[in-house]
């Protein structure tokens, strides 16, 4: 892959995948780590791609598979996290109502996380999402369902303390 091509293709594409590995993670460090990986693994790919569109999805899909990896590896298993110092809502959204949701978001499990961040936030539908993530549509519609309802009692619990 050429040079000024690759650097195209983290610049446009590297926020997108940032958030993918963060909703997954659910910490900023291991999130930046899994974008590494997975635009050296771009680097590493051989096959050209048909379009930009297809590039993301490859990306996303590449970056939740690392994630997964990252997350069940032996190593995080036997570790103690660091508190961060840095809030996980600092993700760039422009308002502070936006990275509030975010913050609730990223309360719920991750595969509640995941389905809602491609859902919502990259605007893929349920049928592209079944595709990257390689589940049923109707497994994705329920944990859309399902993460709609836990998102609202998170949403109004926050709301009621407020």
């Amino acid at each position: 892959m050429e040079t000024e091509i690759y650097l195209a293709l983290v610049d446009e594409f590297s926020g997108h995948v940032y958030k993918a590995a963060l909703s997954y993670c659910g910490n900023q460090s291991d999130a930046e780590d899994v974008v590494q990986n997975t635009f050296l693994k771009l680097l590493q790919r051989k096959e050209p791609f048909a379009d930009e569109e297809h590039v993301k999805k490859w990306l996303i899909r590449v970056a939740i598979n690392e994630s997964k990896n990252m997350c069940t590896s032996f190593w995080r298993k036997r570790i103690v996290p660091l508190e961060e110092s840095e809030s996980i809502s600092d993700t760039g959204f422009a308002t502070e109502e936006q990275s509030g949701l975010y913050d609730a978001v990223m309360q719920l499990k991750e595969k509640y996380r995941v389905v809602i961040h491609l859902y919502y936030y990259e605007e893929y539908s349920i049928k592209e999402i079944a595709q990257i993530l390689h589940i049923k549509e109707t497994t994705v519609s329920t944990r859309l369902m399902r993460a709609r309802a836990k998102l609202k009692e998170v949403l109004k619990e926050d709301w009621l303390d407020a």
